[in-house]
């Protein structure tokens, strides 16, 4: 994603437009200014995606049957690798602030928990697991084709809106995943 800083952003001109109302005016500014604001929001939110996409990468890495069929200091230097990239992805911070009441946060919280639980079980029963994301995943649509899991819902349904869409794209993310057997799939270069 190119940064271009956008010149178009309204600025207040006191002899523009001398026939329209002054609130008028102003009314017509803060309604480009919200524009900006709404688009800004939006492409934060796709480069946190990306930082997201990114340290599950580095999870797919560090827990692939790959790595543990390495030599030990061939293993010792791939998990070095792994950690410095790590640290270097968590020095880049991106956020776009979600309002949320207590309730808002403890749903949050319980689905969170609920989602971290699939990717933990994954190794002891991959199918298991699969099954249970999907149900999760139903849970998002409005018209799922699978039966959803009803205490995944309940919780998600008292998420705010903005983490809904979050959690449905990361359960996405997480069913590919978890289809490819945990394979490790290179990122493409548009992510």
């Amino acid at each position: 994603m190119d940064v271009d800083i956008d010149s178009s952003i309204p600025k207040i001109e006191e002899n523009e437009n001398a026939e329209k109302h002054p609130k008028d005016h102003l009314l017509g500014i803060l309604d480009q200014v919200e524009a900006h604001v709404e688009r800004l929001r939006k492409d934060t939110l796709l480069l946190e995606e990306k930082k997201d996409s990114l340290f599950t990468t580095l999870d797919a890495i560090r827990n692939s049957e790959l790595l543990s069929g390495l030599l030990d200091t061939d293993r010792d230097d791939i998990q070095r690798y792994i950690d410095r990239v790590t640290m270097r992805c968590m020095t880049i911070e991106i956020l776009v602030r979600t309002n949320r009441d207590q309730a808002q946060e403890e749903s949050l919280f319980q689905v969170n928990r609920l989602i971290d639980q699939l990717v933990v079980s994954f190794k002891q029963d991959p199918s298991s697991t699969r099954s249970r994301c999907q149900a999760y995943l139903a849970a998002c649509l409005p018209h799922p084709e699978v039966p959803t899991d009803k205490a995944f819902e309940i919780a998600l349904l008292g998420c705010a809106l903005d983490d809904q869409k979050k959690i449905k794209k990361r359960l996405h993310g997480l069913l590919n995943y978890l289809e490819q057997d945990g394979k490790i799939v290179p990122l493409s270069d548009s992510q």
